[in-house]
């Protein structure tokens, strides 16, 4: 059996726990080496609330975090007539409570959805986008970002940017205060120990970043064939992909942590290797939605 926007939903859900206590466990070895290495307890005590305090605001607030690392602002009905419309009557057949609207200022083409739930979703678009696209086209990316929301990825995409970059800080203070010449143990066993330490230290962003790769491309290709299920005409993703496909504009607010959430690479093309992308290359979304 194919996935679909209704066979996934359920597996998200579960795949959004997994991935918050997996961080919560990785947080914790973290804080524990570091407690080792410098003989503090109370940085282990920190790194456990911090776990806590993050997945907490994670789920909550990444929402907003998300939308003010982009200074995204609310789009009104008046504004953006269009844009307006178009989520609402797809919304409407998708059987989904109408997002809330934010736009980006922003001349790059892109867009992406985030939320903790259908019922706090939000759908977000560059000026770039609505400038090059028709209606069309702008149907077929607003059905990809609601296929999103009623795949209930959005929570899992969006707890990934504040997690990873979580993991990613604490990890890289510790390592730069090694270079300063942290306090160590010199006990038997206690160098191994803390070899195991810095390690964990250096693969622990690595093991995020695979893990948000991964989330990534496999999403893409769900929401394109959902999307193409909602509007019933995948030529309208499908020219949209193309057109924002061939934009070598990058975002002005392009980053690592959240290139995930978006539609398109917000990096503007051919910036990074394949093996590192964050979704499939356009032309294989292309065919997957055309058969070209």
């Amino acid at each position: 059996m194919q996935p679909n926007i209704y066979s996934e939903a359920g597996k998200n859900v579960l795949r959004t726990w997994i991935f918050m206590i997996f961080f919560l466990l990785l947080t914790i070895a973290l804080g524990y080496f570091i407690a080792y290495w410098y003989q503090n307890a109370s940085i282990l005590y920190v790194a456990v609330i911090f776990a806590v305090v993050m997945n907490i605001t994670s789920y909550w607030y990444s929402d907003k975090i998300v939308l003010s690392l982009h200074h995204a602002r609310q789009a009104t009905r008046e504004e953006f007539f269009d844009l307006w419309n178009v989520t609402e009557n797809l919304a409407i057949t998708a059987g989904l409570p109408m997002p809330r609207l934010f736009v980006i200022d922003d001349p790059a083409p892109n867009a992406f959805a985030t939320g903790r739930n259908k019922e706090h979703a939000v759908v977000c678009v560059t000026t770039g986008l609505l400038q090059i696209l028709n209606k069309t086209e702008l149907e077929g990316v607003i059905a990809h970002e609601l296929s999103h929301i009623g795949n209930r990825d959005i929570l899992l995409s969006t707890v990934v940017v504040v997690l990873a970059g979580f993991v990613s800080i604490l990890s890289h203070m510790f390592l730069r205060g090694l270079s300063f010449g942290g306090r160590r143990r010199d006990e038997n066993g206690g160098n191994i120990f803390a070899i195991v330490g810095i390690v964990l230290a250096i693969l622990s962003p690595i093991f995020a970043t695979l893990i948000q790769l991964a989330i990534s491309r496999r999403r893409e290709f769900l929401a394109d064939a959902s999307g193409a299920l909602l509007t019933r005409y995948p030529e309208g993703l499908a020219s949209a992909l193309r057109k924002i496909g061939a934009s070598a504009q990058a975002m002005q607010t392009a980053n690592n942590a959240d290139a995930h959430l978006f539609i398109a690479n917000p990096f503007g093309a051919g910036k990074i290797q394949k093996l590192f992308m964050t979704h499939p290359p356009i032309p294989e979304r292309v065919h997957a939605l055309t058969g070209e």
